[in-house]
């Protein structure tokens, strides 16, 4: 498994590459919005990125879950309901979700996500993929 600076430094590549940012400008508290530029057009070339730097496949909404911000169970004027803020915190633990909770503006969301939650999902999936229970 890599360790967590290696994960960083790929990261850190595929942002470079897909957003067209300087090293420098991907720190750990970056958001990707807000800080990197991204746009949600971005996020599929970050993801495809990901996947081949890692060698994993990251299901359509699992790191970015675009489709509980569109689900009328989750979203009401605007905002994340409690009950999509439970299935947020329940499908993205590698996330701070604290201060988006308290104004869950759905236009917000995308200013949420940083570069260590990403390195979090990625750690993550790496032990998930990598944990063999035959080996035990």
């Amino acid at each position: 498994m890599p360790t967590n600076e290696e994960i960083f430094e790929k990261i850190r590549t595929a942002l470079v590459e897909a957003l067209g940012v300087d090293e420098e400008e991907v720190r750990p508290e970056a958001t990707l919005v807000g800080d990197l530029g991204a746009e949600s057009i971005d996020f599929l070339d970050i993801v495809f990125r990901l996947e081949k730097a890692f060698n994993i496949k990251i299901p359509r909404g699992e790191l970015f879950p675009e489709d509980i911000l569109t689900d009328a169970n989750y979203v009401k004027d605007g905002k994340v309901t409690e009950a999509g803020l439970a299935e947020m915190r329940k499908r993205m633990p590698f996330a701070n979700l604290d201060e988006f909770a308290k104004n869950p503006v759905v236009q917000e969301f995308g200013s949420l996500l940083t570069v260590a939650d990403m390195c979090r999902f990625i750690e993550g999936k790496l032990g998930a993929e990598t944990a063999d229970p035959s080996s035990s």
